[in-house]
């Protein structure tokens, strides 16, 4: 069994969490505050990956950055890069497909936090930055672990986005789930079971060990 797409596929889920973590977290704190047309387009914007079809989403991207056309086309020209078929393709595309996974649950739990915290934040001297870094987010820990895990799963289940935009290229774009679908479009069955055991694995872990920590941090207080 060929183990590349499961370790491409973990490379994958870790980079774009890591992104996602970075970029979803200022994110998540702008839209949490307040609300204005702006920003309701914005959230529309990084929620349609949600409901629109993977496939439309992956289309649209093959399109934008193909080589021969518009922005992938100057990309191409101007920096010689290219991220269709390209694992930073499978990066940007996984970036888009699941940045609502991550300022979902981040911007819920900031709206969800007493308005006093920040007031007395702001009392004692502190920034509007010092107080979202040192007060906001370690008040919302299990959601920031929820939002990470969330997306590091998601990624790792990610098909048809992928496909349109990185193909099926072993060891550069072939990641699990698409191996999982030659396998079956092979009749190997064994392979696509040995493949989805993998993932499932994963996953289960991933989930169970967050409702295992949320369910320690609500009992902690008591304790």
């Amino acid at each position: 069994m060929d183990l590349s797409p499961i370790w491409l596929t973990l490379k994958l889920a870790a980079i774009t969490t890591s992104l996602l973590f970075i970029a979803g977290l200022p994110i998540a704190g702008w839209l949490s505050k307040g609300r204005s047309f702006f920003k309701t387009i914005v959230e529309a914007i990084i929620t349609m990956p949600l409901v629109l079809p993977p496939s439309v989403l992956g289309f649209y991207l093959l399109l934008a950055f193909s080589p021969q056309h518009g922005l992938g086309k100057w990309l191409q020209g101007t920096f010689d890069t290219q991220f269709v078929f390209s694992f930073k393709g499978l990066v940007l595309a996984s970036f888009i497909y699941s940045m609502p996974f991550m300022t979902g649950p981040i911007k819920s739990a900031l709206q969800q936090l007493p308005v006093s915290l920040t007031q007395a934040s702001y009392t004692l001297g502190k920034t509007q930055w010092q107080t979202f870094k040192s007060v906001l987010v370690p008040n919302i820990k299990p959601s920031l672990l929820t939002a990470i895990v969330l997306t590091f799963a998601h990624t790792l289940g990610e098909f048809g986005v992928v496909l349109m935009i990185g193909g099926n290229i072993p060891g550069v774009t072939r990641v699990a789930s698409i191996a999982v679908y030659d396998s079956v479009e092979r009749m190997d069955y064994a392979a696509a079971n040995a493949y989805s055991l993998i993932l499932f694995g994963i996953t289960f872990v991933m989930v169970i060990s967050v409702f295992v920590f949320n369910k320690y941090q609500a009992k902690s207080p008591l304790e």
